[in-house]
């Protein structure tokens, strides 16, 4: 298997957990390989936590499952917009992008599909797209809210990367009840998409633009 060859990357998740259902494979695997992984998170959904839960839970639940990955939580940017209202503050979002990028300088951005249709993730992926336009930018998958995801870029996983994810996915307690959280449907994705390319497990993005 080929080296991935980035020195950092950056995860922009919309929400707490995205950025594990997208590309948790591929953190593990760019961990494992030597890659510095950095995570900004725009939201907490204290407004969408379930009860019994602390509207704070989601704070607690992302750090545990970056440590799962092996990444330290300096490494971890945490903003609280309130879920489903990021286009009113697309601006406000734009700029705590760039100033992560200044301090961050990533080789790799992994964002959301430009055509989610969760709005969100469309605006984190916007202003992802302009704020680091001169950077290597793909797409992560999330199935029950692509509307069109180009299937341009694989990456091929091993059963240890797809573990990694699960574990790290099931720190997220609160979520547990998506049909989207559990390990079935991990495990699944990843072998259909390793069918794809003639391996047992793989991710799959979109490429958005790819700087040589």
């Amino acid at each position: 298997m080929f080296s991935m060859n980035f020195k950092r990357a950056m995860v922009l998740a919309p929400h707490t957990d995205d950025g594990e259902l997208g590309c948790g494979g591929a953190i593990a695997r760019m961990i494992e390989e030597g890659t510095e992984v950095f995570y900004s998170a725009f939201s907490l959904c204290e407004q969408s936590v379930p009860p019994p839960f602390e509207p704070d839970t989601l704070k607690f639940e992302l750090l545990n499952a970056m440590k799962t990955f092996g990444i330290p939580e300096e490494r971890v940017f945490i903003q609280n917009y309130e879920v489903r209202r990021f286009p009113e503050y697309r601006q406000d979002i734009l700029q705590n992008i760039i100033d992560v990028k200044r301090k961050v300088q990533p080789d790799i951005v992994f964002m959301p599909c430009l055509e989610d249709v969760h709005q969100d993730h469309q605006v984190v992926a916007k202003e992802g797209l302009r704020a680091y336009k001169d950077r290597t930018l793909i797409s992560y998958e999330l199935p029950w809210n692509n509307l069109n995801l180009s299937t341009s870029t694989f990456v091929r996983l091993e059963k240890r990367h797809i573990d990694k994810k699960i574990e790290a996915l099931q720190c997220y307690k609160s979520q547990a009840g998506r049909a989207y959280s559990k390990p079935e449907f991990t495990e699944s994705l990843a072998r259909t998409r390793g069918v794809q390319i003639g391996c047992e497990f793989a991710e799959v993005f979109e490429t958005v633009r790819w700087v040589i």
